[in-house]
């Protein structure tokens, strides 16, 4: 075996019931913005969503995951005709992949009083079942001030962070003023792309999201938080989001070097600790951030998670990746019979 070996890498955002959206048929018209985009597409999705379908997206995000050397996922879900038991479903599995899994729940008001209740009340059964996990929420612009406290104190009973979407695009971008008095550094501030103001928490830079839904650049250099990767949904391959990242970082200011997306990268084991004692051996070396880069392509030959080997010779061992994507792909045909 050759190869540098590495820590775990850390997915710090991801929305894993999104791997069954590709291919998924068109919206009934062209989204001209964010807000149409969630409208048109996303919410249309997730409310389209059961247990099963959650099951097997997640069971493919998570081989996804593991197959780029990526052991940790922190995941921002949304099911609000599936909601209890969705997220015991993504951790079960996850583990059954071998993959950690950091679950949370999107609380909103899109959905009334009820669905933010049964929001409220899924991450508060998961954590109380001894789950690993923070409270999640949507974005500002689909919860009140009272949704908004009972996030922010859910979180506090538990002594947990709150996992949301912040200032993404202008629509949301209230959303510092709203979160002041309730942030704390436990938290995880997804985007902050319009954030107009520091606010405590860990910030979760997701580029190729971000250019995708043209929602501008957050600029994360400039802010004081730490700063983790994540993807938004657009899978867990971390070596190809922090090349995206540097090339981002490296358009708005052509002094910029690797390293800083690298550390974005790394910061990302913060989030879960346990991943900095997974060991990926890769098929390249060095691992370095002026060499990858530059260098497309770069994967995980083995995989180890809590001293197991769950990938070896780039093939999880704990899983079949063929059944897991051929259920993903009858899933999904399901999904899209839904939608």
């Amino acid at each position: 075996m050759s190869g540098a070996v590495t820590p775990g890498l850390v997915c710090g955002h991801h929305h894993l019931y999104s791997a069954l959206a590709r291919g998924m048929p068109a919206p009934p018209r062209v989204p001209t913005c964010f807000t149409e985009i969630l409208e048109l597409v996303w919410w249309r999705l997730d409310a389209a969503l059961d247990l099963e379908m959650i099951r097997w997206s997640a069971m493919l995000g998570a081989l996804e995951a593991l197959e780029r050397g990526t052991t940790a996922i922190v995941d921002h879900h949304a099911s609000p005709n599936a909601i209890e038991g969705s997220l015991s479903v993504i951790a079960e599995a996850c583990e059954a992949v071998g993959v950690r899994v950091v679950c949370a729940y999107e609380v909103t008001d899109r959905h009334g009083p009820d669905g933010a209740r049964r929001g409220l009340e899924e991450n508060d059964r998961f954590l109380r079942a001894g789950g690993r996990g923070l409270v999640g929420a949507h974005a500002c612009l689909t919860l009140s001030d009272a949704t908004l406290e009972a996030v922010a104190g859910l979180a506090r009973d538990h002594d947990v962070g709150v996992h949301i979407h912040v200032a993404e695009d202008p629509a949301d971008a209230d959303a510092g003023a709203r979160l002041a008095p309730h942030a704390r550094s436990s938290w995880l501030l997804a985007h902050a792309v319009h954030l107009d103001r520091e606010l405590p928490g860990t910030v979760a830079h997701n580029p190729r999201s971000n250019m995708n839904n043209a929602v501008g650049y957050a600029r994360p250099q400039q802010l004081p938080n730490p700063v983790v990767l994540g993807t938004d949904g657009i899978g867990a391959d971390m070596l190809e989001e922090f090349r995206v990242a540097y090339a981002r970082l490296r358009e708005s200011d052509v002094t910029a070097t690797p390293e800083t997306a690298w550390g974005w990268l790394e910061q990302g084991r913060d989030l879960v600790p346990e991943a900095a004692d997974d060991e990926v051996v890769w098929c390249y070396e060095p691992m370095d951030p002026w060499h990858l880069a530059f260098t497309p392509g770069v994967g995980p030959v083995e995989v180890r998670v809590g001293g197991e080997v769950v990938l070896a010779d780039g093939r999880p061992t704990r899983v079949d990746p063929l059944e897991i994507r051929a259920r993903a792909r009858e899933e999904a045909q399901r999904l899209w019979k839904h939608l």
